[in-house]
């Protein structure tokens, strides 16, 4: 799937993957509720984990909308316990190792840092509403007010 074909009211690829505790999560399972599936570059940086913070903090706000938060980034599960555990993280973290998920959302994209090009993930959230669908995308995010804004879009469905 490419990028192109992800537009807000297209139906959101489903995925099956590892999360932290050894527990898999299967997108299609969560028909009926809205799920927020975020993608970060990696466990443990500064802004993937005020991200992951950020979440953790309105988790009780999300799940009174009745919405599962899912962040999914390369880390194998044993690293995300690791971070989940170093900044008691709420959330739920899933592994995508061969960043096929990744891909299928377009997040998996080349990246520059100093002049080194190579590939890596697009911070970038979907909100899938109730029927499977995509109801809100946001690339590029910038941390700071992220997760406000993503609640305040699952209140508006």
């Amino acid at each position: 799937m490419t990028t192109e074909a992800l537009t807000e009211g297209a139906p959101a690829p489903d995925f099956t993957l590892e999360t932290d505790g050894g527990a898999t999560i299967t997108l299609a399972d969560h028909k009926g509720k809205p799920v927020v599936v975020y993608f970060y570059p990696k466990d443990d940086t500064p802004g993937c984990t005020k991200e992951a913070i950020a979440f953790t903090q309105l988790a009780e706000d999300f799940a009174a909308q009745g919405a599962t938060i899912v962040g999914i980034s390369p880390d194998t599960p044993a690293k995300h316990d690791k971070f989940k555990a170093k900044h008691e993280l709420t959330i739920t973290l899933a592994s995508d190792p061969e960043t096929k998920t990744c891909e299928a959302y377009g997040v998996w994209v080349e990246k520059n840092m100093y002049g080194k090009k190579y590939m890596g993930v697009e911070r970038s959230t979907f909100l899938v509403d109730a029927d499977g669908n995509l109801s809100k995308i946001w690339r590029k995010v910038k941390v700071p007010g992220h997760a406000e804004a993503v609640l305040e879009a699952v209140k508006s469905l």
